[in-house]
């Protein structure tokens, strides 16, 4: 027995991948996996030690707070001040969320009712449009293209969907193209988003991985009407330990925080603490950083000497690789699995959907750059033999 709403969603993307994993290690084959963006780099030290002094803190803690602990609140707002000079009320303005994921998925049930758009790009994180879909929305999907420099091009948006939008998401850094947004394409999204009465969520998980120019958020330009979505997942290499924050407009946040008790019952206080602890250090993400250039441009390389058309990404840990002529991005991800090469891609077909009789990810995979560095030379080498 499946609900029709369950039953109506693709089996997750990165599920799939995951199936693929076991089934070739199952045969023997050594793999190299790019697909999911999970980091492999061990969460640093003083974070870890940070949770084990917390775990004995809060012996007799009994639940968290839904919405965050208060010390955890204000080290968000310590910190995005330090970086970005966003001033947030961490009483109002502030929610801990379990990672990100729960977040997305279930910001959708706070704000719509049945029958409202949402819009969201395509290629996207699947929880935008499976929240959309759980909370009886309608998603509408604009794509990312590379003539619009994978930004939203807002006046193909039919005027039909515009009056009965009711959230605008939008993801830079961005997942999966390492697209970074500028203060004026925030400023235009803003204004189209005030004209047409669409609240922004704004999908900032990648804030603090980026290559040369340091990205901004959209908050820097205003807190009107947007809620912004964060995870220390990537930035602190922390995806197991499932916390993050929303922040920005009060009233939203309010409506947030109405609506997460009904579904959990928050972040482990030991996991709040070890977390406050890495957002008021700024060195392990500069080490971070440093070590995904380096994999970048020895991926960028190896492309190179194999004639791939060159994307080199500003921000994430994602690069957005256009596949060879003749390839759909399944097949040359296919290609990739060969015995004698063992790596795994996201196709951009599975992270894309096909509207119109085009698919915006046909023609690119996905490179998550998070083997180790060793591993990305080896697979470096095995790209440079490759014929195609």
């Amino acid at each position: 027995m499946i609900s029709k709403r369950l039953n109506s969603l693709p089996k997750y993307a990165f599920a799939q991948i995951n199936d693929q994993i076991k089934l070739l290690q199952s045969k023997g084959i050594k793999i190299i996996d790019f697909g999911v963006g999970d980091p492999k780099e061990p969460t640093p030290e003083f974070i870890r030690e940070a949770a084990k002094k917390a775990i004995d803190e809060h012996a007799s803690s009994g639940y968290p707070s839904y919405n965050g602990s208060k010390n955890f609140r204000e080290k968000v707002a310590e910190y995005l001040k330090r970086r970005s000079n966003i001033d947030l009320d961490p009483e109002t303005e502030i929610s801990s969320t379990i990672g990100s994921k729960e977040a997305v998925f279930n910001f959708p049930e706070a704000v719509i009712n049945p029958g409202d758009y949402v819009l969201m790009p395509n290629p996207g994180y699947p929880p935008y449009k499976s929240g959309t879909i759980f909370a009886e929305g309608i998603p509408y999907q604009y794509p990312l293209l590379p003539e619009n420099d994978f930004f939203p091009d807002f006046s193909k948006i039919p005027e039909e969907v515009l009056q009965k939008a009711k959230i605008l998401w939008l993801n830079y850094p961005n997942s999966p193209t390492g697209k970074t947004a500028s203060k004026n394409f925030y400023e235009k999204a803003i204004k189209f988003a005030q004209k047409h009465n669409i609240l922004i969520a704004s999908d900032e998980c990648y804030l603090d991985i980026y290559y040369q120019k340091k990205p901004i958020s959209i908050l820097e330009i205003s807190k009107k009407n947007i809620i912004a979505f964060h995870s220390l997942s990537k930035r602190s290499n922390m995806t197991g330990w499932r916390i993050g924050f929303v922040c920005g407009d009060a009233d939203i946040i309010q409506t947030f925080k109405k609506l997460k008790p009904n579904i959990d019952s928050g972040t482990p206080d030991f996991i709040q603490d070890a977390a406050a602890k890495a957002l008021g250090d700024d060195i392990h993400v500069q080490k971070s950083r440093d070590l995904y250039i380096q994999k970048k441009e020895i991926l960028l390389n190896a492309f190179k000497k194999i004639n791939l058309e060159i994307h080199e990404p500003e921000s994430t840990f994602y690069i957005w690789q256009k596949v060879p002529k003749n390839y759909t991005s399944i097949e040359f991800a296919k290609k990739l699995l060969d015995s004698e090469i063992g790596i795994i891609v996201t196709p951009g077909e599975l992270i894309s959907d096909e509207i119109n009789n085009f698919n915006p990810g046909k023609d690119y995979v996905r490179f998550a750059l998070v083997p180790s560095l060793e591993q990305i030379k080896s697979a470096a080498e095995k790209l440079e033999k490759l014929k195609v």
